[in-house]
């Protein structure tokens, strides 16, 4: 069967399969859990992240749910693109959802993710189902990643012989040592050689791409209920960026979390995502 897409099927509840490679130049891949015939719930993950990253919350909000964790375009396992904004990766959704012959679904979008998520909402209301945007805004932000990129760039991946190297070479750009391991999910060994999984330097070209938001001035709002979901320690959402573009926002936050919530309190995360989506 022709299409873009790489398969890994990991067996959660009932539903069981096989690896499937679907062949083209410019695959994602995605890995898929519980019951087939479950509604279905995409989870779409932040930048420097990938599908590896929600696969504890799959497996626990797969009790109800047929999920879908994708890996993004330069993310994961999917393949290397040298465009990665909103417009093109939101396309990437629309085209997964045709593949599985998906019509209406819903979707769990964190930072990066939420906004794909948001502005596909805006521009294809009728394919969402609930939405759950995590610790994100429709805005454009005014932090950046040079930092980030630059100090990945400058590790001697030539000269390493294991992953602690890199983390102490790391440890004075990047202090946070819970950080620096998310970000040492990227780094893999391939022939006796570390390397980055991803492209730093598409990651350098796009990155103002993901801290800002397309222009939604011709747009109409998203009229469905939406629920932003905050850490209790970040200030990402904000209410005057939220309600312009989607009046019918619930916000809500978790306490005692930041920015990677789900990972932080991931029982009181799946809580509040199971009440949401069973909410009528």
């Amino acid at each position: 069967m022709p299409g873009r897409f790489i398969l890994k099927i990991i067996s959660v509840g009932k539903h069981k399969g096989n690896l499937e490679i679907m062949n083209n130049n410019e695959p994602l891949f995605y890995e898929e859990y519980g019951d087939i015939n479950a509604p279905p719930l995409i989870i779409l993950h932040g930048f420097f992240a990938s599908a590896r990253n929600w696969r504890q919350i799959a497996k626990k909000l797969a009790e109800h749910y047929h999920i879908y964790l994708l890996d993004m375009r330069n993310h994961g396992q999917s393949a290397h693109n040298a465009i990665m904004d909103y417009p093109s990766m939101a396309e990437d959704i629309k085209e997964f959802l045709t593949y599985k012959n998906i019509k209406e679904t819903n979707i769990i979008g964190h930072s990066m993710g939420g906004k794909i998520a948001m502005y596909l909402a805006l521009n294809t209301p009728a394919i969402i189902n609930k939405l759950i945007v995590v610790d994100i805004s429709p805005t454009c932000y005014q932090h950046s990643f040079d930092a980030i990129i630059q100090a990945l760039k400058s590790v001697p991946l030539s000269e390493i012989n294991n992953r602690k190297q890199v983390d102490e070479f790391l440890s004075a750009a990047i202090p946070e040592l819970s950080f620096r391991q998310f970000l040492l999910q990227n780094l893999v060994l391939n022939d006796g050689h570390y390397q980055w999984r991803i492209n730093l330097g598409f990651f350098a070209a796009n990155a103002d791409n993901i801290i800002a938001f397309p222009s939604t001035l011709s747009l109409p709002p998203y009229l469905k209920e939406v629920l932003f979901l905050a850490g209790g320690n970040s200030n990402y959402i904000k209410e005057e960026d939220v309600y312009p573009l989607f009046p019918k926002a619930d916000i809500q936050s978790i306490d005692n979390a930041g920015h990677w919530l789900h990972a932080e309190q991931p029982e009181a995360f799946c809580l509040v995502v199971n009440q949401y989506l069973q909410r009528s």
